[in-house]
């Protein structure tokens, strides 16, 4: 290693490529990558919006900036390069920066590639070639811990969760821009040097929890992030070590008995009850490495259940139905639920320490309200997304359709309580009957609110006295019984029925 003392970049070019530096790592879906760039190029910065999502007018959403900062960073490099091969020391921070820069190069540099591999990968030999030249120049080399083959895999995962997360979670909202970027952290925490050191090989230890209002998408980003996961690559064999089978299994767990969701997670000897008439690998050991399981309505699970669940995420281990052979759990845990946890907990209905294992990752969907709200362009974004996976090519004829039937048949601030789910049912129904019908859902009782209240203890002791006079009642019918079952006058039921509001 140098005595480093030299300096190797001019203010400017340290300013550029510190921009640089910083935006090689930074989350692409947050406004930091946009600061990043604007530092970067200067006036060459083409100003956008201030979120990054796929639109009707742009659905690649192609970021101008980058084949700009791709074209700035080509020149640099190569002048910076030229002064390292001249020179014997350099100061060590502009190694740092020169490390940084020549990775976002080469990403840049093989981009469409990895977006056309699968498993092999005949161009890593250039890359690597690429690699050396940057990296291994003639009597000198640099002390850095990555290794060529470990940021290849990396930059393949970069580029494979990128477009899992953009392609699936659509919406040109701040909140549709919020949960993108809260599930690129669930995929690569919020520092990705960390990440690309040590946590790659470790996330599988991190369960993700995925709550938020039903229909809203929570299994799209479950594949998202099962999609994601870092994949090793062997220069020896040219290719990822892809894993074999299914590397993601969503469960149900609303559309199964108690048995059935022991059996499918943990599989079942032959014997174990009756119809167990041979040996079943469950879901967990079948799970490859790089794999997830996906449990979907969580909150349905039984107590018992709870228990073993439990065991998996703080051992890794488990035992199938009427075994007592133990077996480990190599896969990534995701789990969504629309309850609210905490509530559950209050009666008793989920384990409190279940929960605290599940919630050190924790992604919120929004509802589509939410993003309407924040954007109106959302609704034509998914009606768009929508109608294309329903009829491909003759979206451009349909959609006109479906758009006027929504403008003259539903409400301009309709709330969609279904959410993406009611949405796309809607856009079907227009396109095949040319109607659709809402769920009309009775208002809740008054009892219902008064309980709702006060189980989260709203109420004042004068609110609680009127309500529950009230509900007695009208159960009751008349003040009389109702003073009776009350044990208080008949004109004090009267008063608390009757209390102005």
């Amino acid at each position: 290693m140098y005595n480093f003392c030299m300096t190797l970049l001019s203010d400017r070019e340290r300013r550029v490529l510190s921009a640089i530096s910083n935006l090689a790592y930074c989350n692409p879906f947050l406004s930091e990558r946009t600061e990043h760039e604007r530092a970067a190029l200067g006036r060459d910065f083409v100003p956008g919006g201030a979120v990054w999502s796929a639109s009707v007018n742009n659905p690649d959403a192609i970021n101008p900036n980058v084949p700009r900062l791709q074209a700035r960073l080509e020149s640099l490099m190569n002048q910076v390069h030229s002064r390292i091969t001249k020179s014997s020391e350099v100061h060590p921070q502009d190694l740092a920066i020169y490390e940084d820069c020549i990775q976002y190069l080469l990403y840049q540099r093989y981009y469409p590639e990895f977006v056309k591999t699968a498993e092999q990968a005949s161009f890593y030999n250039r890359f690597l070639a690429d690699w050396n030249h940057y990296f291994r120049i003639a009597g000198k080399s640099f002390e850095t811990s990555l290794q060529p083959a470990h940021v290849f895999a990396c930059f393949r995962q970069v580029q494979r969760a990128f477009h899992h997360i953009f392609d699936n979670i659509i919406g040109n909202s701040m909140p549709a821009a919020r949960l993108r970027a809260s599930v690129w952290q669930s995929v690569f925490t919020h520092d990705l040097r960390r990440y690309r050191r040590i946590l790659y090989a470790r996330m599988h230890e991190f369960p993700t929890l995925i709550t938020g209002p039903s229909g809203t998408g929570k299994e799209l980003v479950a594949r998202a992030i099962a999609g994601s996961r870092y994949i090793a690559f062997d220069p020896s064999r040219m290719r990822f070590a892809d894993p074999p089978g299914n590397p993601f299994t969503p469960i149900n767990l609303a559309a199964l008995s108690p048995t059935l969701i022991e059996s499918e997670l943990f599989g079942h000897k032959r014997g174990a009850f009756t119809g167990a008439i041979g040996d079943r690998k469950g879901w967990l050991d079948a799970c490859p490495a790089a794999g997830s399981v996906f449990l979907d309505e969580l909150g349905e699970m039984d107590l018992s259940i709870q228990v073993k669940l439990l065991r998996v995420i703080e051992t890794r281990e488990f035992s199938a139905v009427g075994d007592t052979a133990v077996r480990e759990f190599f896969g990534k845990l995701i789990a969504a639920t629309n309850r609210d946890l905490h509530s559950e907990i209050g009666k008793a209905r989920f384990r409190e320490d279940l929960y605290y294992r599940l919630c050190a990752d924790q992604v919120q969907t929004p509802s589509l309200s939410e993003q309407i709200g924040d954007s109106p362009q959302v609704l034509d974004d998914l009606l768009l997304f929508m109608v294309r996976r329903a009829v491909g090519e003759e979206a451009g004829n349909c959609l006109p359709e479906v758009k006027s039937w929504l403008r003259s048949n539903l409400p301009a601030d309709y709330s969609w309580p279904g959410n993406y789910r009611e949405l796309e049912q809607c856009v079907r129904n227009v396109i095949i009957r040319r109607s659709y019908q809402p769920i009309v859902k009775d208002k809740p009782a008054p009892e219902d609110s008064f309980f709702e209240q006060y189980g989260k203890g709203e109420l004042t002791m004068e609110e609680v006295e009127r309500n529950y006079a009230s509900l007695v009642y009208r159960q009751c019918g008349s003040y009389e019984d109702a003073a009776r079952r009350l044990g208080v006058d008949r004109r004090t039921v009267k008063a608390k029925v009757n209390f102005p509001n």
